[in-house]
């Protein structure tokens, strides 16, 4: 069970594009992206806050996130390729972390929230079977990414996502539907000043400083100059 509200994760892969490379394709591609981003998660908990590395064996990575270990291999390799994660010459069980700095280029990544025992609780009802679940994780850590200290939202159009992650503008819904049902975000809709039609989609991420929110901070948060979805 994690005990940290939240652990560094490397955002300059997220806001450099290289989401857009995890797709769902043919020969288990799709499934195998889902595992990669599963097992980036517990990466990112386990690692080491200052190195960015971490120790922790296939049976750990499968019993926390549900994955078998083929899968979970060909999720590595998957993480391998798109350098996010990189296997160390300390053995078959350590990983670092890309690009890891505690002083820059990272984003909060919520920890503690996302478990129920030892147990990723949004992953429970993963199968690998839709192509919805790769969409919604590309959109989750994109959320991460793009979050704003101050607002503790991720204000980004439908076009952004589109732009950074790879995901089709009609599928761009079920993925948000997705993370609210498993509790990994909060859709927040609020007047903007650049629409037509008035309202924008900004996206809280679950776990985040739950206690900063428009709620908490009144008229300052509710309206967001950005494109409208």
């Amino acid at each position: 069970m994690m005990t940290q509200q939240w652990v560094r994760l490397p955002s300059t892969w997220i806001r450099g594009g290289s989401l857009r490379s995890l797709q769902w394709g043919s020969s288990g591609a799709g499934s195998d992206n889902v595992a990669a981003l599963m097992a980036l998660t517990v990466i990112a908990h386990r690692a080491d806050q200052e190195t960015g590395t971490v120790r922790i064996t296939y049976d750990e990575l499968c019993d926390v996130t549900g994955l078998s270990r083929a899968k979970l291999s060909n999720g590595l390799d998957a993480l391998e390729r798109i350098h996010v994660v990189e296997r160390t010459f300390a053995g078959r069980s350590s990983y670092k972390l890309l690009n890891f700095d505690p002083k820059s280029g990272w984003a909060k990544f919520p920890a503690k929230s996302m478990y129920a025992s030892r147990r990723i609780a949004p992953f429970v009802d993963f199968h690998l079977r839709q192509r919805a679940e790769l969409d919604a994780l590309k959109l989750f850590f994109l959320f991460v990414a793009f979050r704003d200290n101050n607002t503790n939202l991720a204000n980004i159009s439908f076009t952004k996502i589109e732009e950074y992650t790879g995901t089709e503008r009609s599928k761009i819904k079920a993925a948000t539907s997705l993370l609210a049902s498993a509790e990994m975000t909060y859709i927040e809709r609020n007047p903007s000043g650049s629409s037509d039609y008035g309202i924008a989609n900004a996206y809280r991420v679950v776990g985040i400083e739950p206690y900063v929110h428009m709620g908490t901070r009144g008229r300052g948060m509710d309206r967001f100059d950005i494109e409208e979805s």
